[in-house]
């Protein structure tokens, strides 16, 4: 897909880390179904592409995304409805398959599916001033696909408090309750996440995608079953070539080189 001004999410690939920057920013870069689409196909071509250590998901404009875009909505019959929700399920499932770690880089509102797209981020930093929320209370549309990943990022009660009043929080207490890493003066949001991509991406990308998906595959076991298969992990983690190096490296106070 083109990086053109007027492409709804722009791509920009610089030292291993690639910018995905939502570009409705007069829409407030809600999710249309076009922008849904036009994500998910650049994360496909990412998945494969071997030059990419870092992912980055940015925006234009005053606001992170605002969610699903309500006119659109409003527009759809039940079929072409549930195809959306669906469509953009799907795309949330391709940033945590991604093998790629994926860091949202937060300003301004991020509701609804936008909340849902910080809470579906490896990584989350945000502007002090920004805010989060799952406000689909206000307008009797319960945010249900995004209480998937923000039941999954914070406690359940934050998470209820949350879905059932449609308040906003801050960035202070997203970072309290783990939607976020880190919330920094806004002046600082682009240089603490460059610094952030930059160290990720200094790493073995190989090893990164290992480690991502067994992480994921862990998480939603029970305990004694996720040990027993992060020990089978680690076992063959233990065999990759960039594993001896890392090791070697270590032992010899010297810079790894990743293959």
């Amino acid at each position: 897909m083109a990086s053109s001004d007027d492409a709804l999410v722009l791509r920009a690939d610089s030292h291993g880390v690639c910018t995905l920057t939502l570009n409705r920013p007069t829409a407030r870069n809600a999710l249309s179904a076009a922008m849904i689409a036009a994500l998910s196909e650049l994360l496909d071509q990412i998945a494969d592409d071997d030059s990419v250590r870092v992912v980055v998901l940015a925006a234009n404009g005053p606001a992170f995304c605002a969610g699903h875009d309500l006119k659109e909505l409003r527009s759809l019959d039940a079929a072409a409805t549930e195809k959306l929700f669906l469509d953009c399920s799907t795309m949330m499932m391709q940033l945590v398959r991604l093998p790629q770690p994926v860091i949202a880089k937060v300003h301004g509102i991020a509701t609804a599916a936008g909340c849902q797209l910080v809470a579906t981020a490896d990584l989350a930093v945000a502007a002090k001033s920004a805010a989060f929320a799952t406000p689909g209370v206000n307008i009797g549309l319960f945010c249900t696909t995004p209480s998937v990943a923000v039941g999954r990022a914070v406690p359940r009660k934050t998470a209820m408090e949350m879905l059932l009043t449609g308040e906003p929080i801050t960035a202070a207490r997203a970072e309290a309750a783990g939607l976020i890493n880190s919330a920094v003066p806004d002046h600082e949001l682009d240089g603490t996440v460059d610094a952030l991509a930059k160290l990720i991406a200094s790493k073995s990308a190989h090893i990164l995608a290992i480690g991502k998906k067994a992480f994921y595959a862990q998480i939603e076991q029970p305990m004694a079953d996720s040990y027993v298969y992060a020990s089978a992990v680690m076992a063959q983690n233990m065999l990759e070539s960039d594993c001896t190096e890392g090791i070697a490296a270590f032992i010899e106070k010297r810079a790894p080189e990743w293959g």
